[in-house]
């Protein structure tokens, strides 16, 4: 098991030979100005060499901490998944692990081979021959000329890319490039992988070859650390994560959780989640279009006010409506998307779509959208509400609503994988011979 505890530095145990990396209390900083920036690096330069620099937690000016106090600890043939959002520092902490950069504070004890997918062709000398540049790279990542002899069929073969290993690099496409240097880094037999962002390399075709060559390695006892945007990518591959922002870790454990705890931080940013009941500001009898949306909540199959709805539970959508005159009939429309999905729009209700109107009279009416099941997956969503006419004509509309949906304690979610729950039942028969 990965043990990640942010609130201090884990020691590893030094007869513990599964541990392949321990990241102890790891910090590093550097200068938003870049005059000051070389300036700082000339004196530390200076005090290593007469040996006078001492490690320091204080800024200098301009300063800032793009990793502070980073611990945990990665056993062979595990995967860890690194999240956060763009300047979190996931690529910094990939490049102190991989020995490009120095931690200012801490440190990093790796142990066997290290290979950085780190910007997947960016090392090849653009003159050379692609056959020239995997000789090179190869060497650069620990193999002998004899081990890079016996795997440099492979390798042409896993990148595809043919005839073309005989021409410069430089009249390669950015796809082959890329393609070349992940087959050359993956057929090092590394320990460690540090993969950051270069799973969609290719097609779709050759993505599922790279997956599938990774799933090899790792049962082979290579550990990974992977860096990605792809929510998808982490869940598929990951089974602890560690969440990044600003340089802090601010969750970690398994990877369903620290990315939900990631994607609530990440889509709740201008409006607080709702939970309970909301009230809506009441509207002046002028004002009104004649029916007005009061509240909302949601309630259990006791009738009970819910804070959130739970997968695989009965959920009721309620809306409270102030009739202000006189209307036969009303329809109440729900639309909702998915906000960890780019806003997508996965869900639209209506009553008016059903056939189900609404009768009204003067005063004040709850209107109960009942769910015998919740469908949809834990996560964060945004949801519109219409109140309107048969003809589509809205009397009142909330545009914005958001809450969360979490996991039942009688469900098992599937580490994130599904797109919705489906109830079910299992059974089994047995058949005499």
């Amino acid at each position: 098991m990965i043990n990640l505890t942010p609130e201090k530095v884990i020691e590893p145990s030094p007869d513990n030979s599964e541990v392949v990396l321990s990241v102890e209390g790891v910090s590093k900083k550097f200068c938003r100005d870049l005059k000051r920036s070389l300036f700082y690096g000339v004196q530390d330069i200076a005090g290593e060499l007469t040996g006078f620099r001492a490690k320091s937690d204080k800024l200098r000016t301009k300063e800032f901490w793009a990793l502070d106090n980073v611990n945990f600890q990665l056993k062979k043939g595990e995967a860890l998944g690194l999240v956060g959002k763009n300047g979190s520092g996931k690529s910094t902490l990939l490049r102190i692990i991989a020995g490009l950069i120095k931690p200012d504070l801490g440190t990093v004890r790796v142990t066997g081979r290290v290979a950085p997918l780190i910007a997947l062709g960016a090392g090849f000398n653009p003159i050379l021959t692609g056959r020239e540049n995997i000789y090179a790279n190869m060497s650069i990542l620990g193999l002998s000329t004899k081990e890079i002899d016996e795997r440099f069929d492979d390798v042409v073969e896993f990148a595809e890319i043919g005839e073309a290993i005989d021409s410069p690099v430089q009249t390669y496409s950015s796809g082959m490039a890329a393609r070349l240097g992940f087959a050359s880094a993956i057929h090092t037999e590394p320990d460690i992988l540090l993969i950051d962002e270069v799973l969609a390399v290719g097609d779709a075709k050759f993505r599922a070859k790279c997956n599938r060559k990774l799933n090899e390695i790792r049962s082979q006892g290579s550990s990974f650390v992977l860096v990605s945007h792809n929510v998808a990518a982490i869940l598929g591959i990951c089974d602890h994560s560690v969440y990044l922002s600003k340089g802090n870790m601010i969750a970690d454990g398994l990877t369903d959780s620290v990315v939900r705890k990631y994607e609530a931080d990440l889509f709740i940013q201008e409006q607080e989640i709702y939970h309970g009941k909301v009230y809506f500001e009441e509207k002046t009898p002028i004002a009104s279009s004649g029916a007005d949306i009061r509240y909302f909540c949601f309630k259990d199959i006791d009738g009970n006010i819910i804070d959130f709805p739970e997968v695989g539970e009965y959920v009721s959508f309620c809306v409270g409506c102030k009739i202000h005159q006189k209307i036969d009939e009303i329809f109440i429309y729900f639309a909702i998307n998915d906000l960890t999905k780019d806003n997508e729009s996965i869900l639209v209700m209506s009553s008016r779509f059903d056939k189900k109107c609404i009768k009204t009279q003067l005063g004040e009416l709850e209107i109960q959208l009942q769910l015998p099941c919740c469908y949809l997956r834990p996560g964060t969503y945004e949801m519109a509400i219409h109140l309107q006419k048969q003809n589509s004509y809205a009397f009142d509309i909330v545009s914005s609503l958001r809450f969360e949906i979490k996991d039942s304690h009688k469900i098992t979610y599937l580490n994130g994988r599904n797109l919705f729950y489906h109830p079910r039942k299992w059974n089994y028969l047995t058949t005499k011979y």
